[in-house]
């Protein structure tokens, strides 16, 4: 018996543990059966510190700004000037601001706690079968799938949402399903033969923008996970490789790409609420 729990001390003690970077979020706890994952906990952490930075800076608001409020004011402005370029007037601008710029500062804050010390190496050990697996209790809230489709989902939806409101629910089912192009062709069949055949091509395009509606999620979701994962993937290649020195570069060139992840994900759901919210053109 004494040689049994010897040889399972030594197999344990031998055992390695595994950590490896995976496509999907470990899950860190169970409560309820809602699977609690490190992105999942990462994201929230992002939500409280922009909740803090917040109130924060709304009870320090002053009539005439200095100091930080002043840094912030001349931050919006560039924004606004920048989302001028897209919508075409101030008016529109300051309308869509509010979710933009919180899809930027989520999305880059996400990206940048991929990078801080602790994330993805403080964690803890589970045992996988005969392995033993290591979970870091944070993993960058972007570099999970989840994460972005929802981000994608949910600003497609708003687009939409928006875009009723603008032009009017029969309008703008109009962009998608051409009611209206059916609707003509008996009124212009004796003065303009042509409709039985331009109408008709004009509903399928139509059925086309459908699917491009789709396009937009994949492709907004895909994009900045992508971009993100493969980031922390390389970061842990090179300090695999040599943990000083050799990662710096790379952190570098990451926080550069955090910015422009989360300001090409911003400008596209500008420009989809742009072109959601304007009348179709003739």
């Amino acid at each position: 018996m004494s040689d049994t729990n010897t040889e399972n001390q030594n197999n344990e003690t031998n055992t390695e543990i595994v950590h490896e970077s995976t496509l999907f979020a470990e899950p860190i706890y169970h409560y309820n059966g809602f699977k609690v994952t490190n992105s999942l906990l990462n994201s929230w952490l992002v939500v409280f510190i922009v909740l803090v930075v917040c109130v924060t800076l709304k009870r320090k608001i002053k009539t005439v700004p200095k100091g930080i409020q002043n840094a912030f004011e001349m931050i919006i402005e560039t924004f606004l000037d920048l989302f001028d370029s897209v919508t075409g007037s101030r008016g529109r601008s300051l309308k869509y601001f509010p979710l933009v710029f919180s899809f930027f500062i989520f999305i880059l804050l996400s990206n940048w706690m991929g990078l801080l010390p602790g994330v993805g190496s403080i964690g803890q050990v589970a045992a996988e079968g005969h392995e033993k697996v290591f979970i870091p209790y944070f993993r960058g809230g972007t570099a999970d799938l989840n994460t972005t489709l929802a981000l994608a989902i949910i600003g497609v939806v708003a687009s939409h949402i928006f875009g009723v409101m603008a032009i009017g629910a029969w309008n703008y089912l109009n962009k998608f399903i051409n009611i209206k192009a059916f609707l003509e062709i008996p009124k212009k069949i004796l003065t303009e033969p042509t409709v039985l055949l331009v109408n008709p091509i004009k509903a399928f395009v139509c059925l086309i923008e459908m699917i491009g509606e789709f396009a937009k999620i994949i492709s907004l979701s895909f994009r900045l996970f992508g971009n993100i994962f493969a980031g922390e993937v390389l970061l842990a290649s090179m300090s695999a490789l040599l943990a000083f020195g050799v990662p710096i570069p790379f952190m570098f060139l990451e926080v550069i790409v955090g910015i422009v992840q989360a300001l090409i994900f911003s400008m596209l759901i500008l420009s989809y609420l742009t072109m959601n919210t304007s009348e179709e053109a003739h």
